[in-house]
């Protein structure tokens, strides 16, 4: 399920929540903030326990675009968020409500099923 900034008003998420938001796991998002330090930076709150805010979240989902979804390099991820940031969001916004758009012609055509 994709991410949906709208949905959810906290303020801070944990990486377990983000993790789940992006199923991966939490070692991928550590080491993304390394790979990404001027994209990702949570606040560390006691013991070193991050605490993600809405715009560590939509750079993370810019980034896991890149990479997971259309396959790119770190380095080109990096390049790309360096050049072309806005366009990069424009297009993942696009994959997402397809995504959503997807995941509701299945539910209907599974109805549709149920019901013939």
């Amino acid at each position: 399920m994709a991410y949906n900034p709208d949905k959810d008003l906290k303020l801070y998420h944990s990486i377990g929540e983000v993790a789940e938001m992006f199923n991966v796991p939490e070692t991928l998002l550590r080491y993304w903030e390394k790979v990404f330090p001027e994209a990702i930076t949570p606040k560390k709150a006691g013991r070193g326990i991050r605490q993600y805010r809405k715009e560590d979240i939509e750079n993370i989902r810019i980034i896991h675009h890149l990479v997971k979804e259309k396959g790119m390099t770190l380095a080109g991820a990096r390049q790309v968020l360096k050049g072309n940031k806005k366009g990069t969001i424009q297009t993942a916004d696009v994959v997402d409500r397809l995504k959503a758009i997807r995941e509701e012609l299945i539910k209907m055509r599974k109805e549709l099923d149920y019901v013939v």
